[in-house]
Parts: C-alpha cells; sequence; structure tokens
C-alpha cells in the first residue's frame, strides 16, 4: 500500500544542474594553511571564545564555548596556533565582518583525546542531549538552529512524526545526495538515535525527492529491518521548507506564528543526523561537513569533506577555479546563497554549496522595473502569502501592515523573484523588513525592560516610605505616652510646680535687680569704662549683661524651649529628641546661672590681672559652701550621662536614623562630667591630712589655704629642677592639643560646618591653658631688643618692672600680669586683632542669619557665637582707645 502524498501551493520547476558534481566521489579536502573560524555560525547568540591568541590546540578541541541556551560551542578542525581573534569577511546578507578565531595549522592533525559511546541506549536522554551540545552541532541543511535545543522538547507536547529531510531541493546542489549514497548506515544509526531520543509514538519518515534515485533506494536497503520509512515525492521547489516538508508528508499545516513541535512533529536534516552519529558513536565534534563546489567557472565539480573554517578559495583552486569566467561567487544555491566579494570567505557549518557560475549560466540581473500588479508572485508563493502587498509596505516602511500580512512566515525561497516579469529583488525587500521589524521588537523590549525597572525602583522607594513612616508614627506614639508620663509626674510634684507659677514675676524681678545695680556700680578704671562705651556703642547702648538678667534671658529661652517640645510631641516630630535635648542644656544653662548669682562676688576690676588673680584666689579660700554645689552639680551631670547613654543604647537597637546625633550627646555629656569633676575641690585623705615633718629650711604649709597654697608652689618652682621638667613636659602637650584643635577649626572652616564657632572655642580654651601653663615655666631674661616702633608696648614700663627678677616664678607671674595690664604681649597688633575679630563676626552674623531663615534648631548657639565676638571686639577696641 502506498503513502498518500500531499502538495504545496506555489513552488516552481527551475533547471536542476546537480549532475555536474554527481560524477565523482566524496574527495577529502587537504588542511588548510589556515582556518577562520566565525564565533556565529548558528541561529543564537554567538559562541565565547576561551582561547587567547598564541595558544596551541588540538583537533576537536574546544576553542569557543556556547553563550546561552540558543547557542553552540565552536572546536577546533585542526591541530595548530592561534594567531588572531578579530573580524573577518564572513557569509551575511550584510556584507559586513563578524569575530573569527584564526588558526595557523601545522599540518600534524593531531586529536584531541576522544572516546564514542558504544550502547547509546545506557545512557540517559540528558546525557545524551548534553553530548549533541557539547559537539556543537546545529541544523546543517541552512538554518543552523541548535540540535539539542530542537531535540529537548516538551513534556506536555507528545512528538507523534520524526521527519527526516532528505530533499535537498535547490538546484546545482547534491551534498546530502552524496553523502546518502556513500554512508547511508551512519545515517540510520544516527536516526535511531533521534528515536531514542524523540521516542516518536507515531512513525519516523525520511522525505527525499524523486529525482535520487539512488540515494532512495540506497537508503531504502540501510533501513530495511527497522521501523523507518523512506517517502519518495515529485520534485518541486521548494520541497525541502520545514513546513512544505511536513506538509507534503502528513498533510498537515503548522499554524503561523507556531512551530512544528506544536503539532507534534520534529524534522531534523540528513546531514545532521549524520554528524550525531559521529558525536554519539566516535565521540567526535562537529569540525567538517560535506559542501558541493560547483558552476561553469571550476574546472571540476565535485563534493568535498572539508574541514569548517576552511576558506572557499582553497575549495576553489581543488576544483579548478577559472576566476575570469565567474560572474559572481555565491555561498549556497542560487535561489537562497548569498553572492559575496572575497573569496576568502569560510566555509561554515551550514555551507553546502561554493556556487561560481559564468555570465552564460546565470545572466546579472536586469534593472528592477515598476511593478504591474499581475499577481504571479502570488500564485507562485510556496507559504501562501500576498508578495505584491509585503513589498509596497516593505517599501514604505509600514512594518504593523508587514507583519499583519504575515512576513514572518515568508521562507525567503525566492520564487516570488523568480518569476517575477518586472525583475523586483522581491526577496530582498523582505529580508530589510525583517531586520526592521527585529530592530522595532528589541528596542521596545528595551524599554519595556526598563519601564520594569523604573517601576520597581518606584514600588522599593514607596515601600521603603510606607516602612519610615510606620517607624515615625510608632515614635510620635511612644513620645506621646512618654510626654503623658511626665505631664502626670509632673502634676504630682508640687514643689516643682510652685517654683514655676510665676515665670514672669522672677523675670522682671532679675530685670529690676540687675537694672538696680547696673545703676549703683561705678568703675573707676578708664580701661573698664571704655570696654563699656564700646559695648555700648555697638550693641545700641546697652552694656553687658549682670548675672540677674543672663538668668532671666536664660529662664524665657527655657520657657520657649519647652513650648516647642511640647508641640513637638502635640504634632509627631520627627525631631523630639532634639528638643528635648535643647530644653536640658537650656535647663543646665538656667541652674549654672543660679548658681553664679548665688556666688556673685563684689566688684572687682576684672581688667586688673593681679586683682583679678588676688579675687579668685580669695574666692577659693572662702569657697566651702561651692564644694557642696559642685558635687551637686556632677551628680546632675551623671544622670544626664546616663539617660544619654540609654538613648543611644535605645537608638542602635532601633536602627534609628539620627544614632550620630545620639553618640554626640553622649560625649558632650561625658566632656561636661570631666569638667565638672576638674572643678570639685581636692580633698585631703587621712593620709595627706597627716602632718609631715618639715625640713629647718621648708616651714609647714596649710594646703586648705588657696593663697598659702600658690605661695608653697612658687617656692617649690623656684628650688625644684625636677618640677620645671614637668612643667615644660605639660607645655609641650599644651601645645599638642593646641596644634590638633587648630587643624579641626581650619577642616571646619574648609568644610562649612555648622560647628565652626564650637571648634573655635575650643582653640581660644587651648590657647587660654597654654598661655597659663606657660607662666607656670620658669622665664630667662634676655638682653632687651630693639623694638620697632610700630611693635612698641601701648603703655611703657615702669622702672619697677623692669628691674623685675624673672628667674622668680611669683615675680614672673606678677611681671606678666603687669604686662598684660598695660597691653603689652603677642605676636599682633590690636589693629590687626581687631581687624580679625570683625571679620569672624561678619561671618558669624552671616550664619545667625542663614539659620533664621531656615529655622534651625541651633539658632541660640549662633545668636550665642554673635554676642561673645561682640564682647571680645568691644574690648579689643576699648584696649586700643585707651592705649591711644
Amino acid at each position: 500500500m502506498s503513502r498518500r502524498i500531499y502538495d504545496i501551493p506555489g513552488g516552481i520547476h527551475p533547471a536542476e544542474n546537480k549532475q555536474q558534481s554527481l560524477k565523482r566521489p566524496i574527495q577529502s579536502a587537504c588542511i588548510p594553511k589556515q582556518l577562520i573560524l566565525p564565533v556565529a555560525q548558528h541561529i543564537g547568540a554567538p559562541a565565547k571564545p576561551i582561547v587567547s591568541v598564541g595558544d596551541t590546540v588540538l583537533k576537536g578541541q574546544k576553542i569557543a564555548e556556547a553563550n546561552g541556551f540558543v547557542s553552540v560551542p565552536i572546536h577546533a578542525p585542526s591541530s595548530g596556533t592561534v594567531t588572531a581573534i578579530e573580524p573577518r569577511p564572513v557569509t551575511h546578507f550584510s556584507g559586513l565582518d563578524a569575530l573569527c578565531i584564526i588558526i595557523e595549522t601545522d599540518g600534524e592533525d593531531r586529536w584531541l583525546e576522544h572516546q564514542g559511546c558504544a550502547d547509546y541506549r545506557a545512557l540517559d536522554k540528558r546525557e545524551l542531549l548534553a553530548i549533541i551540545r557539547d559537539a556543537g552541532i546545529a541544523g546543517m541543511g541552512g538554518a543552523g538552529f541548535p540540535s539539542a535545543v530542537k531535540l529537548s522538547g516538551h513534556p506536555d507536547k507528545p512528538i507523534a512524526t520524526l521527519i527526516i529531510n532528505a530533499t535537498e531541493c535547490e538546484p546545482y546542489i547534491t551534498a546530502d545526495d552524496m553523502l546518502i549514497r556513500e554512508r547511508a548506515e551512519q545515517i540510520v544509526e544516527g536516526v535511531q538515535i533521534l528515536q531514542h531520543l524523540i521516542s516518536p509514538t507515531v512513525e519516523t519518515l525520511i522525505g527525499i525527492e524523486d529525482n535520487k534515485p539512488e540515494a532512495t533506494e540506497v537508503l531504502r536497503d540501510a533501513c530495511a529491518g527497522s521501523d523507518i520509512e523512506v517517502v519518495s515525492f515529485p520534485t518541486k521547489y521548494p520541497s525541502g521548507g520545514e513546513k512544505q516538508l511536513i506538509q507534503i508528508l502528513t498533510g498537515k499545516e503548522v499554524p503561523s506564528g507556531r512551530l512544528p513541535s506544536d503539532i507534534g512533529v520534529v524534522l531534523q536534516n540528513i546531514g545532521t543526523a549524520h554528524a550525531i552519529y559521529n558525536a554519539i558513536a566516535l565521540g567526535e565534534p562537529l569540525i567538517s561537513r560535506i559542501t558541493t563546489v560547483t558552476g561553469e567557472a571550476v574546472e571540476q565539480a565535485q563534493n568535498y569533506e572539508v574541514l569548517i573554517g576552511t576558506p572557499s578559495s582553497h575549495l576553489l583552486n581543488l576544483s579548478g577555479f577559472r576566476a575570469k569566467q565567474a560572474a559572481k561567487l555565491i555561498m549556497g544555491g542560487p535561489m537562497m546563497g548569498i553572492a559575496v566579494d572575497n573569496t576568502d570567505v569560510p566555509i561554515v557549518k551550514t555551507s553546502n554549496c561554493v556556487l561560481v557560475p559564468s555570465n552564460a549560466e546565470l545572466a546579472p540581473p536586469v534593472p528592477a522595473q515598476a511593478c504591474i500588479r499581475c499577481g504571479t508572485c502570488a500564485n507562485a508563493c510556496p507559504a501562501g502569502l500576498l508578495p505584491q502587498q509585503m513589498y509596497w509596505f516593505a517599501k514604505a516602511g509600514e512594518l504593523d501592515k508587514l507583519e499583519a500580512h504575515n512576513i514572518a512566515d515568508c521562507i525567503e525561497c525566492g520564487c516570488c523573484t523568480y518569476v517575477c516579469p518586472s525583475n523586483i529583488p522581491l526577496v530582498q525587500y523582505y529580508r530589510a523588513g525583517k531586520a526592521d521589524i527585529r530592530t522595532k521588537k528589541a528596542e521596545a523590549d528595551k524599554s519595556e525592560h526598563a519601564k520594569q525597572r523604573f517601576e520597581f525602583r518606584e514600588e522599593r522607594l514607596a515601600r521603603a516610605a510606607a516602612e519610615k513612616e510606620a517607624k515615625r508614627a510608632a515614635r510620635a506614639q511612644a513620645a506621646k505616652d512618654a510626654a503623658a508620663k511626665k505631664a502626670a509626674a509632673a502634676t504630682a510634684s508640687d514643689d516643682k510646680t510652685a517654683g514655676s507659677d510665676d515665670k514672669a514675676d522672677i523675670i522682671k524681678a532679675a530685670l529690676a535687680r540687675s537694672q538696680a545695680k547696673k545703676a549703683a556700680a561705678t568703675s573707676g578704671d578708664p580701661v573698664q569704662d571704655a570696654i563699656a562705651k564700646a559695648q555700648a556703642k555697638r550693641s545700641g547702648g546697652a552694656s553687658e549683661d549682670s548675672p540677674e538678667e543672663k538668668l532671666a534671658k536664660l529662664e524665657q529661652r527655657l520657657s520657649k524651649a519647652q513650648q516647642k517640645l511640647e508641640a513637638a510631641i502635640a504634632a509627631g516630630n520627627d525631631n523630639i529628641d532634639a528638643f528635648r535635648s535643647a530644653v536640658e542644656k537650656t535647663q543646665a544653662k538656667v541652674d549654672e546661672a543660679k548658681l553664679q548669682l548665688n556666688k556673685q562676688p563684689a566688684a572687682v576690676d576684672l581688667s586688673d590681672p593681679v586683682a583679678a588673680a588676688i579675687a579668685r584666689a580669695q574666692a577659693k579660700r572662702s569657697g566651702g559652701a561651692n564644694e557642696e554645689s559642685a558635687e551637686e552639680k556632677v551628680a546632675k551631670l551623671e544622670q544626664r550621662l546616663a539617660k544619654a547613654q540609654q538613648k543611644l543604647d535605645a537608638a542602635i537597637e532601633a536602627g534609628n536614623d539620627n544614632i550620630d546625633a545620639f553618640r554626640a550627646g553622649v560625649e558632650k555629656s561625658q566632656q561636661k562630667l570631666a569638667a565638672a569633676k576638674a572643678e570639685l575641690p581636692v580633698k585631703a585623705t587621712p593620709s595627706e591630712a597627716a602632718p609631715v615633718e618639715a625640713t629647718s629650711s621648708a616651714p609647714e604649709v596649710d594646703l586648705s589655704d588657696p593663697v598659702a597654697a600658690a605661695i608653697a608652689k612658687a617656692q617649690a618652682k623656684r628650688a625644684g629642677a625636677d618640677s620645671e621638667v614637668s612643667a615644660e613636659e605639660k607645655v609641650a602637650k599644651l601645645e599638642q592639643r593646641l596644634a590638633k584643635a587648630q587643624q579641626k577649626l581650619d577642616m571646619a572652616i574648609e568644610s562649612g560646618n555648622d560647628n565652626i564657632d564650637a571648634f573655635r572655642t575650643g582653640v581660644e580654651k587651648s590657647q587660654q591653658k597654654l598661655a597659663a601653663a606657660k607662666a607656670e615655666l620658669p622665664a630667662t631674661v634676655e638682653p632687651p631688643a630693639e623694638t620697632s616702633p610700630a611693635k612698641a608696648p601701648l603703655v611703657e614700663a615702669t622702672p619697677a618692672e623692669t628691674e623685675m627678677d624673672l628667674s622668680d616664678p611669683v615675680a614672673a607671674a606678677i611681671a606678666k600680669a603687669q604686662a598684660k595690664r598695660a597691653g603689652g604681649g603677642g605676636d599682633e597688633t590690636p589693629e590687626q586683632q581687631i581687624a580679625k575679630l570683625q571679620k569672624r563676626l561678619n561671618m558669624a552674623k552671616e550664619k545667625l542669619a542663614i539659620a533664621k531663615d531656615e529655622g534651625s534648631d541651633k539658632l541660640e548657639a549662633f545668636q550665642a557665637g554673635v554676642d561673645k565676638l561682640q564682647t571680645k571686639l568691644a574690648e579689643a577696641e576699648a584696649l586700643l582707645a585707651a592705649s591711644e
């Protein structure tokens, strides 16, 4: 019973011209001097080179690995050395060069160790697919689709029919015909391996045209005793197309945009089946193929087994190429081949023919004329398309309409171009249109990918914002709860409430006391009067605040800070901790002001360094009552430090964004506590209080008396060389600290830090400590140097001051105090000091203005810095005025 053969629409019957290359058996082409191996010899991603220039490779060695799922590796067809990895001319419609691996062969043809599989049925199907993939096998009928991908299949798509394509319908090409004649048994074994992999449920067919009777007979003999059926059908171009052959043998049509596997069919080329046999049974990768060399421009047309990467010129020379007679060089057949200009283009895995026709054999194309809308192209199309309409759409660039007319189903067989009476190169228009559609889709995919990334980013930011808002709400609720507890505690403490019932009256009383004290105060020192005048002039008539006024202002600031804290708690502000810290700092300043007001001594002329020193000593002698208050201050600061540390620990556990602020608060509390502990009066231990036997020259000294202690220290300094060394070490350490503080100040100024004033205050304190330490050093008298008029002291020294014995520490201290009173000392002139202070004051005012505009929380700190600089500038101007 004969099998039914189905017909396909369209198709043509061009001259076959196959007999020229069938007269001789397959000949093995010798090894060329150079192999050119493009990394893109297949559909899909190009292979990735894994060798470098200078590497020595063996035959069958992998030189480029698959770069993705739809990709295959490349192997060295012969042994040699990699001399270059660079772009070279290749077979492509664009005519552009492509990346190639160049191997200079050594002629030895040394194989890499390899071994085949004796029984492929013992291997798992996944292992067989891995061997096929690693062997670099792609479809050898012209498309070059990776075979392992096509054979992988899907569990939900069972395969009913396996078809082996032995049609070879294009004119001139006889590579598959000769392969079947000489190697039919190997082909059948390759088909059986495919059967084992695919497990077709219905049948396995080998389709071949009836113009190959010898090959058909050999195949049927080789398939005898197996379930493989050889089906011969009438010759018609292009019966060898994938969808066309399926329709001829099964009567099924592959839907537009679908694959053969969707209708239960898998199709492989006859040459691919032979390559799979070599990979599984012999362990050889795809490094050679059968290629037809034909045309009237060669003396002897025949088929060669040629190494992949062999230049076309090498094959042409073997066949007796006559370049003068050649009209063109075509890689492939006359219908679907690609004309190239360079004879060195290499043979690749899909190269089944090298055609060099003469002008008489294949005349040059006639210039195209206008389409006459005859419709002949539509009758010839084997895919049932409308070539005429697609031509207009492709020419006009109407890609959407081109897709709507199923341009993707065009197999580019060339039937429409062959029958066109106007000689229009229709296939070229379709290829260009397909390329434009691919470019458009690639751009759309890229845009969609960017859109997805953007949407993902927006979603991530929204999620982060929601989490942050939830944390803020939780902090606000916690702050409200804390405020409620604090309010309840404040209501319970009657004493504190009674003390703060009438803050306005307290402030008014303090201001009244300050004004009365200011009216009663008189100064007989002209320098002090000048200072007061300069301050009044700069601040608009207001003199320096008295302790009462300072206390009143600080209480006002404390009231405002508490109001801000309460408002922040009510609003759930994120900076509640900052407001609470401001309240605590202001409360500490109020307590300190109260303490200073209680300790306020009688008016002293502070411009007189000697008088100031005496006043400090007397205050220290009579300061027994302050000892208790200093201890209380230390206790309070320790409590504040403990609270600050607790807040820092809580912030670290919660991952708060303001951890640095909490850490800075802890450090400040530690610094204040250290300073307060340093101010504590030294208590003598019982061992220290015990009487010590004095030498005949050193009477006992009452160490509780600050004045007596100072005298004893000066006497010890005068007589003791060891103490002098320790004083010098102290000066050296203080100089190092001053240098570091100055570096920090310079860095803060360069970076525009908000805490410049704090750094500057640190520098000034270090300078004061250093000056005090230097005052304790034993002074050395140097010969008086001539002083220029510009650097002369503002007040001439009295004879008594000039004759002072500077080797005596006590006398040296008195001399320094008198020099300070007279305005001497310092390398800078008063004018330079005033200029620097003026510059600093201007900068501080600018920062204060910016802080006011921005509503900064540090406004009070900026204002304090401005006030302090104004006071210093007034003092400097007053000293200058008094000296003049």
